[in-house]
């Protein structure tokens, strides 16, 4: 696919319809197969505080990872939108507070926990939605560059996972801008690649 003529709005669109269009055995498969790949990460294992998300577009659903995450002891941290500078602060949710969904509806749709949050350094690894991954490891995400701007302003940045469905794994290089960050590896349900950043 030649880099110059992909069209990334028409390209969102259509993964965006195609991932809605995955249904709950599929992606309860998915969840299960993508856990089973990090059950064996050594980073996963080595990472004390993981940044995570709450699946709300059709993305990989974290429940069992975020599950396992509390079972090994780690620290888990969602994000929540800063208004201010539209930049994400990680929150740490204790299992309690998964278990009982105490998350505000955020404007743009997806939960989000409501206390002050730290800034993405403080993470060891962050599991990330996305909408497409290219061969070299850029991410496209859904178009609000809340993960680019928050990852290109930090000092110290985490060991970064895409999480994905097989389909969103393209065989191209999509057209990147210079504060666009690149991922360490992509998980799919069929593979764990890591790519050089």
């Amino acid at each position: 696919m030649n880099t110059a003529a992909i069209d990334l709005k028409q390209l969102r669109r259509d993964l965006r319809r195609q991932r809605r269009q995955v249904n709950i055995f599929q992606q309860r498969q998915a969840a299960q197969a993508i856990l089973k790949h990090l059950r064996r990460s050594p980073m996963l294992h080595q990472s004390q505080k993981v940044g995570l998300y709450l699946d709300a577009f059709g993305e990989i659903a974290t429940k069992n990872l975020i599950e396992y995450c509390f079972k090994l002891g780690k620290q888990v941290y969602l994000p929540k939108i800063c208004n201010m500078n539209q930049h994400l602060h990680w929150v740490k949710i204790s299992r309690q507070q998964f278990y009982s969904r105490r998350f505000a509806l955020h404007r743009l749709g997806m939960l989000e926990p409501q206390q002050r949050g730290v800034a993405v350094q403080h993470l060891d690894m962050l599991c990330m939605p996305l909408l497409a991954c290219d061969v070299t490891g850029m991410r496209l995400g859904m178009g609000g560059g809340f993960y680019d701007r928050t990852l290109a302003k930090a000092k110290q940045r985490p060991y970064r996972l895409g999480l994905a469905h097989q389909f969103q794994k393209l065989a191209c290089v999509l057209p990147h801008q210079a504060w666009d960050q690149p991922l360490h590896a992509l998980c799919t349900p069929e593979s764990y690649q890591c790519f050089k950043t």
